[in-house]
């Protein structure tokens, strides 16, 4: 470049020595001087271009070598990463801690207010269990574990409890967890070529029967919605002893289910339950005298643009015992029939109702009728939240109101019932779910419950409650 620089001004030079005097010699020497050291820097000028070609080149394929050696590294990382994910492909995981605190303000035995407070964990594992043709398979575990037994020393009523979010082991072992629910599932598509008429569901293990039977979206769920268990199912089938499972809520059993497929929202199904009931329950001679249960159920659309859900059922169970197994140890066959709908009938108001019917068998209570409504806060401003409201109606059937006055469980010659039932129970229960995140929900809970146990000489019991929940 500097040799390029020099051309002009030797031309210059050149130019004024043709058109003037004769260059003296001095000045020719000094000239030729310019011109070597010219020469000797456009030598040394191209070495430097070359070297600098060379080192840069050099760096540059040094550089790409480290960028490759990198980005091998990290893809076989990601290969190592890759293997324990496509083995958790399809895992999912469910946990909530529940906490409940409640205190009767009336009808307690004892004539003072009364206070208990329990919690409750579960843990929720969804598996997949492979495919069988074009069958898919998924396996279902759930944990739970728990202490508090809720509230105690009220008189006898016709629900089980006044919170069923009350577990706890036997022997009051906190620290042991139980395995609730452990059960496999096979959905196997009907038809071939994508015109498949439905699919049908085999389910097999220990299972909770009210995952399957006698749902509802806005009462079935004590962690969410209602805490008195009349509210939770339908009184005949669990307060009232029917489903007979084993004293955790649980046990061994089979369902059948087969669900229409169709171009519309709506879908229509039937579902058959063999469940081991009594001494079933726990595993033994589980199906020698089981529970036989049958659902028909119609959701999606049903009332315009607005979701519902419509389920008819009925059971028989030939391993039932008269009076919940309170009184009397014999073994009789029981059989009702009952309903369980939920529609919405606003945008952010949906409403429920259930009713059971015993056909067969001497129970506490033989009809049973619950109904009421959720209504999401999106009008005041908090969508997330949820304000309910429930009101029961139990009736005693006629061969308990006849066997109550006189039932001695212990032979102590007086009557361990302590009241002569006459009319039905009545429930309401109010909460409001306040919603703090997505995570941690609050709920204060008021609970009325007039003529407990049908007896019309018992005080009104009155039950204020605080729910709280943590759920990931």
């Amino acid at each position: 470049m500097r040799m390029l620089l020099a051309l002009p001004t030797l031309a210059l030079l050149a130019a004024q020595a043709a058109s003037a005097e004769p260059v003296p010699a001095d000045m020719a020497e000094l000239l030729q001087t310019m011109q070597e050291r010219l020469d000797r820097l456009e030598v040394r000028n191209t070495e430097l271009e070359r070297r600098l070609s060379e080192a840069s080149g050099v760096a540059t394929v040094t550089a790409i070598t480290r960028r490759v050696e990198d980005v091998e590294q990290e893809v076989l990382g990601l290969r190592r990463v890759s293997r324990p994910l496509a083995a958790m492909d399809g895992v999912t995981a469910e946990a909530a801690l529940t906490m409940v605190g409640q205190r009767a303000l009336s009808g307690t035995t004892t004539g003072k207010d009364e206070s208990q407070f329990n919690y409750r964990a579960d843990v929720e594992v969804n598996l997949p269990g492979g495919r069988i043709g074009e069958a898919e398979g998924k396996f279902f575990a759930h944990f739970r574990l728990g202490q508090g037994n809720g509230l105690g020393k009220l008189p006898a009523t016709l629900t089980s409890t006044l919170n069923t979010t009350a577990f706890q082991l036997t022997n009051g072992d906190d620290a042991a967890a139980l395995l609730a629910q452990a059960w496999y599932q096979l959905d196997v598509p009907l038809g071939r070529g994508g015109t498949s008429p439905g699919s049908l569901e085999i389910t097999v293990g220990k299972i909770d029967p009210f995952v399957f039977f006698d749902q509802n979206s806005v009462a079935d769920d004590e962690t969410e919605a209602f805490l008195n268990n009349a509210f939770v199912h339908n009184p005949l089938l669990d307060s009232g002893g029917d489903m007979d499972v084993d004293a955790y809520g649980f046990g061994p059993g089979l369902r059948l289910a087969y669900f229409a497929h169709s171009d519309s929202p709506n879908r229509w199904g039937v579902s058959l339950g063999v469940l081991g009931v009594g001494p079933g329950a726990s595993f033994n001679n589980s199906f020698t005298r089981p529970l036989v249960i049958v659902q028909g159920e119609y959701g999606g659309k049903t009332w315009g643009e607005l979701d519902g859900a419509y389920r008819l059922y009925a059971w028989h169970n030939r391993s039932a015992t008269p009076f919940a197994n309170e009184f009397d140890s014999s073994v009789e066959t029981h059989a009702g029939w009952g309903v369980s709908l939920d529609q919405q009938v606003a945008e952010h108001l949906t409403l429920f109702s259930r009713y059971g019917h015993s056909m067969q068998g001497r129970m506490r209570f033989d009809r049973a009728l619950t109904l009421g409504g959720q209504l999401r806060g999106t009008g005041w401003g908090r969508e997330k939240d949820r304000l309910g409201l429930a009101l029961g109606w139990l009736s005693p059937s006629k061969s308990f109101k006849a066997a109550a006055p006189a039932l001695d469980a212990d032979a102590d010659g007086n009557p361990d019932f302590g009241f002569s039932p006459r009319g039905a129970e009545r429930q309401v229960e109010l909460f409001y779910a306040w919603q703090l995140n997505n995570h941690l929900q609050l709920s204060p809970h008021v609970q009325w419950i007039a003529r407990p146990g049908g007896d019309d000489g018992a005080k009104n019991i009155t039950v204020l409650g605080l729910r709280a929940k943590v759920s990931y």
